[in-house]
């Protein structure tokens, strides 16, 4: 048996130096301060599902890491069907926010999408150097991850318009973390170029991370 299969099985793309991360969006925002949370995670999910759309336009793959909520015998097209029932505080999110055929999925069982999933063995496979982190909560879920994948020498790309935490204060103060500690590039997404990423340009390689007219 070979050590390392030759490709994904027909899964689309096969490989790409760039990969983009959504954190929990998939959510049903079933806790205390759902209602809060979803305030500012309207807005962002707006601008993610333009991101997301250009990502998958340039081939660039899209890779939905998901909390199983302590619900271990689910699977992630449960929880987008519970998410997407009608009377469900996250269905806005879900609805802007579903994935398309070729997307990827993992699901966590803890705040770091490395935890104990299979993220690192898909990134590993797609070859990506660079990850996009995006989704729910800036300050927890892609804070824990962004850590993660720093320790594993991944660059980081993490837009500031395309996160959201309960508090916006707890917003920034992660976001400032992560651009100081963890050297992530916290640019608006807009600003982003997708295709100087896909094409495996890095701030280690003489470019600016992806932002355009750089």
């Amino acid at each position: 048996m070979p050590a390392k299969n030759e490709d994904l099985h027909g899964n689309a793309p096969e490989s790409c130096p760039a990969a983009l991360l959504m954190i929990d969006v998939i959510n049903d925002l079933d806790f205390g301060e759902g209602e809060q949370l979803l305030e500012h995670a309207k807005p962002m999910a707006r601008r993610l599902a333009a991101l997301a759309q250009r990502a998958r336009d340039l081939g660039i793959p899209v890779i939905y890491v998901n909390d199983n909520f302590g619900k271990w015998r689910s699977d992630f097209r449960q929880q987008l069907e519970h998410c997407l029932e009608d009377g469900v505080l996250g269905k806005p999110i879900a609805e802007l926010l579903k994935p398309e055929k070729n997307d990827y999925f993992v699901l966590k069982p803890k705040h770091s999408g490395f935890f104990a999933t299979t993220l690192e063995t898909l990134l590993e496979y797609l070859g990506a150097k660079t990850v996009i982190l995006t989704g729910l909560t800036t300050d927890i879920c892609v804070l824990f991850t962004a850590a993660d994948a720093h320790m594993r020498d991944l660059f980081l790309v993490i837009p500031e318009d395309c996160s959201a935490a309960t508090h916006p204060e707890d917003h920034e103060r992660a976001l400032a973390l992560m651009r100081g500690k963890l050297d992530a590039d916290t640019a608006p997404s807009e600003q982003l170029d997708l295709e100087s990423l896909k094409a495996g340009k890095t701030r280690n390689s003489g470019q600016s991370a992806g932002r355009t007219g750089s």
